[in-house]
């Protein structure tokens, strides 16, 4: 699993602590997850999931009146920094 999987695997663990029902998707530059959040969530448990989601790299949330609300966390993942980045034919 990428570093980025690990982070969102642990986001999404912390997530499901707090009651929240989650899943995540690698994608080929960035892990997501999405939580579906109640419309009953306490003050309380908003501040612990905003205190997880703020680990990510980019965070919100869609409210819609057919879907309810999602939260949604990006992870990046991380670009090499050796090697050959540049690509074929590259020359420094």
């Amino acid at each position: 699993m990428s570093a980025s999987g690990v982070t969102a695997a642990a986001i999404a663990a912390r997530l499901s602590a707090a009651g929240l029902s989650t899943r995540v998707v690698e994608h080929s530059r960035f892990t997501t997850v999405e939580a579906e959040v109640p419309e009953t969530l306490s003050a309380e448990s908003w501040r612990e999931v905003l205190d997880v989601v703020a680990e990510a790299d980019r965070f919100g949330l869609l409210a819609t009146s057919l879907n309810g609300r999602t939260l949604w966390a990006v992870v990046r993942k991380t670009v090499p920094t050796t090697g050959d980045v540049g690509g074929p034919g590259y020359q420094r």
